[in-house]
């Protein structure tokens, strides 16, 4: 039998269930480019882009692709990506403490009960002894850059378990699961569905949950640049507005399950063009289902997590001590929730 590529799938059952949602602007939309990362957390806006949300808000939108969070932000600041999603990292503060950049609202976030992001070890070091977070101590864990999500949580990690880690750059995702893959660091901290994945080829072992060591933990925000926010409100709030729809869908079909299933196979049709462009659709299931965790209703924020990230950058001398919530966070746009 044919394997339909994930494209072709897409076509047959979006042809079906995606194409009611596209609704035409009557107005010529606005460019706008959205920064992204081709994992399952981004999918408000690639359903928001693909169910037509941001073209019924006169948004042109188009993708620009990374692979790590500081880069998007220094490209939300020189004004390259006007709106983007990602974690918080020390260059976002940074940025905002220049006034070029600024977090409009929330988006990934751990929820007690359901599956969020895994604490990994390599296969080498599980075999050493490293089977739970509590054998941290003296290891080597991944992240991107310093001051990014991953160098957050493991530092969040270690500090409840009273381990010191020796943390290693490695720039983008990519890298750091070939390092843990072939044993060049022993730990690593990631969204499930690019964890599970890696536990269920036997090239990992999951050893914890983060959100046992950051309850309530605000993942991901909404950001822009400062100018964005403060002079372009109404296509801000238009572009707020088509996310959170995309949100509904996606908590609806994959998070509370409360969609038919019809569209649950719909929307992981649509997120499979994006997140895995290059596989089969069942291939690229598993991971999307088994990876989806909440996106806030409204894309909300969590002010307590934020602050509390905010704090943990002050300590560690990776942003500047006398930085202020306000001067990271513009709360006009969306609910703050403590």
């Amino acid at each position: 039998m044919k394997t339909l590529t994930r494209r072709a799938t897409l076509a047959a059952i979006g042809g079906a269930l995606a194409t009611p949602y596209l609704v035409r602007s009557a107005r010529a939309g606005t460019s706008v480019n959205v920064g992204a990362l081709r994992f399952v957390s981004h999918a408000p806006s690639f359903i928001a882009l693909e169910r037509g949300y941001f073209q019924e808000a006169g948004l042109d939108v188009s993708f620009d692709f990374f692979e790590a969070a500081q880069p998007m932000a220094v490209a939300i600041a020189s004004g390259d990506t006007d709106y983007a999603m990602t974690a918080i990292s020390g260059g976002l503060i940074s940025l905002a403490d220049k006034g070029v950049a600024k977090v409009i609202g929330g988006a990934l976030t751990e929820e007690k009960g359901i599956p969020g992001q895994k604490i990994l070890a390599s296969n080498a070091a599980y075999e050493a002894g490293l089977t739970s977070p509590a054998d941290l101590d003296g290891k080597t864990f991944g992240m991107t850059q310093a001051g990014s999500s991953f160098h957050y949580m493991g530092a969040r990690i270690a500090a409840a378990e009273n381990a010191q880690l020796k943390f290693k750059p490695l720039q983008k995702t990519g890298a750091v699961i070939g390092a843990i893959k072939s044993g060049q660091i022993d730990a690593w901290s990631i969204v499930p569905h690019i964890a599970k994945p890696l536990a269920d080829a036997g090239a990992v072992k999951i050893i914890g949950e983060v959100a046992d060591y950051i309850p309530d933990y605000q993942v991901t925000t909404v950001f822009t640049s400062a100018k964005i926010a403060s002079e372009e409100g109404d296509q801000t709030r238009a572009f707020l507005a088509a996310l959170s729809r995309g949100a509904d869908d996606f908590n609806a079909a994959l998070v509370d399950k409360t969609a038919s299933e019809d569209e649950q196979e719909a929307i992981v049709a649509l997120l499979a063009a994006h997140v895995y462009p290059d596989r089969a659709l069942e291939d690229a299931r598993a991971p999307i289902v088994d990876g989806a965790m909440r996106i806030n209703a409204g894309m909300s924020l969590n002010r307590a997590s934020i602050v509390d990230q905010l704090e943990w950058f002050k300590a560690e001398n990776l942003v500047k001590a006398d930085i202020a919530y306000e001067t990271l966070v513009d709360e006009s746009y969306v609910e703050a929730r403590s």
